[in-house]
């Protein structure tokens, strides 16, 4: 592939890449949304309590479920919780986790001291988490009645590696329930433990719930020209005895079709850029998952337990486990099966890992992302530097015989498959591939991309600084100033290799391009237009390198 040739696939491929970009932008901002409606003024606040699936008929004597059997009700108090990573709002009406805020992510780089929260309870912001135990008949005890604190403000000391706050219940008919949340150091894993002492004259068929409820809304600032998924997602078994496998299902598409599963493990959250809330249940245990739009307003994503059978007289325990926090890629799959999955970079997966495990590792070194950038550049090219050999000596090789190749055309004319043929057997003669200048390029824009969603998807270089004025590698740079190094140092290239073409409308076409990639790469993420303005400099190097050993050669 010649100069020209070059560079026309490589405007090709850019102008895909625009295409692609655009459609986002066009989905994000014009794409409708189908979205239930907002509740009216007399709708109350909390309306959808989970009924736990019909169990088999009991024997005689099993007592149904009963329903919460109401008491006065105590004033709502809210309970703050705050461990080194997590600051928690726990209401107890229902025992509820009405707010979450992230320590060390702030919501944008103008406002640092603005942490994400996560959850929240006001009526812009609607994302909260409830929990209970619930019967076939109706709830036990529900995110409706409300729960004693033995006091307003818990915080993980200094010397303590896990941190509980219990809360109380008593129905008024002997049943005691004692809700627990367990925290840990460094952790946004969020233990649920709930209590039932059954102390009515009959015996209790109970199921704990947990209840993910939210309107769509994004938790920081959205990139430009993406639109990040929002959506439910869910480890499934689809049908019995298949296994388990990894499920998004945007917003949109509950309404036509809800989803619900009865199955033993797998688990259920919520995915939005960045982060993941979700619902890990006890292994081995059958449970029911359900996502589809409230009965209120938003959706709710939601985990119905086994059937717990609780004599008069005895206790049992619940438990769950709930996430809060980034999508960490060295911690989910710790965390249980399939949750590493909620990090999605797209089909072009198989490279963004690898591509994350060198940036990842170079930053143990650097503790900078962008340094991490340069040298993984540094690898790319001089993995690359054998084909680009290649490729600018079939360059050079084809300006040499350019006039043997335009007399060859001449001598055929429109016999086309003698000229073919022609030209073949003086490749194969003079041993050069036309081809050969294609090669780094179609290697190179896989990575490109695939970087692309690693900067995009990746919460490790969420907001991360590399130097000077750029402070957001994820974001695009905010003076232009990398767009433009990276515009010069393509003219350079363009002067340094030549060019072969006499037609005067094609040389200003291609001298335009280091212009149009400019304006291109201006609304990019300062990471990639790094990645590519680092590759130019590194390929300018091995152009002049390559450039010394042609020329004596005589090829140049």
């Amino acid at each position: 592939m010649t100069t020209i040739e070059s560079r026309r696939f490589a405007l090709l491929v850019a102008a895909g890449v625009v295409g692609f970009l655009l459609y986002q932008a066009w989905e994000k901002d014009f794409a409708p949304a189908v979205i239930p409606p907002p509740p009216s003024a007399s709708a109350p606040p909390v309306d959808d309590v989970p009924v736990a699936p019909a169990a088999p008929a009991k024997a005689a004597g099993a007592a149904a479920p009963a329903a919460t059997q109401a008491t006065t009700a105590a004033p709502e108090q809210r309970i703050t919780v705050q461990t080194d990573v997590l600051t928690v709002v726990l209401s107890t009406l229902g025992g509820d986790i009405r707010r979450v805020e992230l320590s060390g992510y702030p919501y944008d780089k103008k406002s640092p001291d603005q942490n994400v929260a996560l959850l929240d309870d006001t009526n812009e912001r609607w994302f909260v988490i409830q929990s209970g135990l619930t019967g076939a008949q109706g709830p036990i005890v529900s995110h409706k009645d409300t729960y004693r604190a033995a006091t307003t403000s818990y915080a993980l000391a200094p010397d303590a590696a896990s941190l509980d706050v219990p809360l109380e219940f008593d129905d008024g008919a002997g049943r005691h329930v004692t809700k627990t949340f367990h925290f840990e150091r460094g952790s946004y894993l969020v233990g649920l433990k709930q209590k039932l002492h059954n102390g009515g004259a009959a015996p209790v068929s109970a199921n704990a719930y947990v209840q993910l409820w939210r309107t769509p809304f994004p938790a920081g600032a959205e990139p430009r020209f993406s639109k990040p998924f929002m959506g439910v997602a869910i480890y499934e078994q689809k049908n019995p005895g298949e296994s388990l496998r990894f499920r998004k299902i945007a917003f949109k598409d509950l309404v036509e079709e809800p989803v619900e599963r009865h199955q033993s493990g797998g688990w259920i959250g919520m995915l939005q850029h960045y982060f993941f809330i979700g619902v890990i249940p006890p292994a081995g245990e059958a449970d029911t998952l359900i996502a589809k739009p409230n009965a209120t307003r938003g959706f709710a994503a939601q985990y119905i337990g086994g059937a717990h059978d609780v004599p008069a007289g005895g206790d049992s325990e619940f438990t769950a486990q709930l996430y809060i926090g980034p999508k960490l890629q060295k911690k989910l799959a710790d965390i249980a099966p399939g949750l590493e999955l909620t990090l999605d970079y797209g089909i072009l997966e198989v490279i963004a890992k690898p591509l994350f495990w060198l940036l990842d590792l170079t930053h143990k070194f650097t503790q900078n992302w962008g340094f991490s950038i340069i040298l993984l550049t540094l690898m790319v090219k001089l993995g690359l530097f054998p084909l680009s050999a290649a490729q600018f000596r079939s360059m050079a090789k084809m300006k040499k015989f350019a006039p043997r190749i335009q007399e060859l055309k001449d001598r055929y004319g429109d016999d086309r498959e003698k000229m073919n043929q022609a030209m073949m057997d003086l490749y194969k003669k003079e041993k050069f591939n036309p081809l050969a200048g294609c090669w780094p390029l179609l290697i190179q824009m896989p990575i490109f991309l695939a970087l692309y969603w690693v900067l995009l998807e990746s919460v490790e270089l969420r907001q991360a600084d590399f130097a000077l004025w750029l402070n957001d590698l994820s974001a695009p740079d905010p003076f232009y100033v990398l767009p433009l190094l990276f515009g010069a140092s393509m003219w350079a290239q363009q002067k340094l290799s030549g060019t072969v073409v006499a037609d005067p409308v094609q040389q200003r076409v291609m001298s335009m391009m280091p212009v149009f990639l400019t304006v291109f790469f201006a609304f990019f993420p300062a990471g990639l237009v790094l990645y590519w303005f680092v590759s130019n400099l590194i390929g300018i190097g091995q152009q002049w390198i390559i450039n010394r050993t042609l020329t004596k050669e005589g090829l140049r």
